[in-house]
């Protein structure tokens, strides 16, 4: 008798979990990822005595990272602190007016009342019907495999029911009547790479999600997480390569036979389970691809870009909260120029990530340390990026100093920033793109990249750009999907 061999290409969150899921059912596992660290795009910087996290940095649904633990009779809380955030994120409008949106359902009618009080019976309207999209889309089919078109045919009444052909924006506007409220409660998607104005309703779901566990923040940063999942597989095993690329994979017979790393390598295994985005995998990586897997790359639509800035302060602006949303004059035109015209325009709206609202180690005592993210164009647009990334940096400071954060021009230390061409150089994002595939309609559940490789008995696929989709619960969740693809192959080989 021997134990399954799995390798795992790619250690992002999809990675470390699928890793960690495939262990606790007896495989022996080893991970190859590129990065100097586990985690992805969750990498962490250190720059002039300020820290960063480099990738996601909103943590709902904690009950997927604990649940990975309890696989082997340990407790997350053991070895990371997850803490409540109050508010979930601050937005600020172009006149400046502020809305808190957070815990506790008085406080926030109270919010929106401000704003419109015939507003607030609305929003609880929009929770219901969140809350009809999350029963289904997250608790019942969130883990389900998605690759059999008979499973498909199944949920169509279920989801024509939710109407999930709608965007997200209709969704909400068919509840909320204040613009400003629209924006807000219609960003979502903005945090998975979609266009409110496109995404299926699907990702409406997010706001009863929230509710229904809160935003943390892990102290120590996102990187805390990852070392401490990374801390996890080392005590259970699990072999783990940094710095190491897959630069060939072999098939035969629909099998994947090996792989070739950039040392010249060649590994084999039984199962093989990637974490790369599968338009890399299939696109590029994979030659021939399966031809079901290569027609969804050529005609999948990739998500936008993000431009993302790092800075510390050498004073602190306790008036910004850990997340804060800072939203320009124009949102549905600006939304078209990035999606549409693939065009970077000369405004922007902006997610800043202030960890030292939370955390003081990620900057010395009394500065802070900032992550402001810019959605902007993919790669398919034609933006020079070594010309236009010092001039947007130049302006998003300036819209923060003449806002939100006086003085700030005389307050940067230590400023740097990425770019989609940094996405595609060290994550291998076609497009350079923020989240792989855009969360179409048309690229949701069957029609996205399948958790069961098109064509390959032992490929199987987790991450954001396979079902169910982008940001950390969804990664997470696409790991989930193993167990119920491979109970019959999972633990001893003869």
């Amino acid at each position: 008798m021997r134990s399954m061999q799995t390798v795992v290409i790619g250690g992002g969150f999809g990675g470390i979990a699928a890793a960690l899921r495939l262990r606790a059912r007896g495989h022996d596992v080893t991970i190859i990822d590129r990065c100097p660290r586990l985690g992805g795009r969750a990498q962490v910087f250190e720059r002039g005595g300020y820290r960063h996290d480099a990738g996601p940095t909103v943590i709902t649904a904690p009950f997927l990272f604990t649940e990975l633990f309890s696989l082997f009779g340990e407790t997350l809380s053991d070895h990371l602190t997850l803490q409540p955030l109050d508010p979930w994120y601050r937005f600020r409008f172009a006149d400046n007016s502020l809305f808190d949106y957070g815990p506790g359902i008085e406080r926030m009618e109270a919010e929106i009342a401000r704003f419109n009080p015939d507003d607030v019976a609305g929003y609880h309207k929009l929770l219901a019907e969140s809350k009809a999209l999350f029963d289904i889309g997250f608790k019942q089919l969130g883990d389900q495999p998605f690759h059999n078109a008979g499973f498909m045919l199944r949920q169509i009444p279920h989801l024509l029911r939710l109407r999930i052909n709608r965007s997200v924006w209709t969704m909400v506007s068919s509840h909320i009547k204040h613009p400003y409220l629209r924006q807000a409660l219609s960003l979502q998607p903005l945090l998975v790479g979609g266009n409110p104005f496109h995404t299926t309703c699907i990702y409406g779901l997010i706001h009863y999600l929230e509710r229904e566990w809160g935003v943390h923040f892990a102290m120590g940063g996102t990187g805390a997480l990852v070392d401490a999942m990374a801390g996890l597989l080392e005590r259970q095993g699990v072999k783990v390569e940094n710095g190491r690329s897959v630069v060939a994979i072999e098939q035969d017979q629909k099998q994947i036979k090996g792989i070739t790393l950039d040392d010249g390598r060649r590994l084999t295994a039984d199962t093989y389970v990637s974490n790369i985005d599968p338009m890399h995998l299939y696109g590029e990586l994979m030659q021939p691809a399966p031809r079901v897997a290569k027609l969804k790359q050529k005609l999948a639509k990739t998500s936008m870009g993000l431009f993302v800035l790092y800075f510390g302060t050498d004073r602190q602006y306790p008036s910004i909260a850990h997340h804060t949303i800072w939203l320009g004059e124009r949102y549905r035109e600006l939304l078209k120029d990035i999606f549409d015209r693939k065009i970077l325009a000369e405004d922007f709206s902006l997610y800043l990530h202030r960890p030292t609202a939370t955390d003081q180690s990620f900057a010395p005592e009394g500065h802070d340390s900032f992550y402001v993210l810019a959605p902007v164009p993919n790669l398919q647009a034609d933006i020079n990026w070594a010309v236009e990334g010092p001039k947007l940096q130049e302006r998003i400071i300036k819209a923060l100093e003449e806002s939100i954060m006086p003085d700030l021009s005389q307050h940067v230390r230590s400023p740097f920033f990425m770019t989609p061409e940094d996405f595609r150089e060290n994550y291998q994002s076609v497009d350079g793109s923020g989240f792989s595939i855009a969360p179409l309609f048309r690229q949701s559940a069957w029609f996205r990249f399948h958790n069961q490789a098109e064509g390959l008995r032992n490929l199987y696929l987790v991450g954001a750009g396979t079902h169910p989709g982008a940001g950390l619960p969804g990664v997470l969740s696409s790991a989930k999907v193993l167990d119920r693809l491979l109970p019959e192959r999972f633990g001893e080989t003869g």
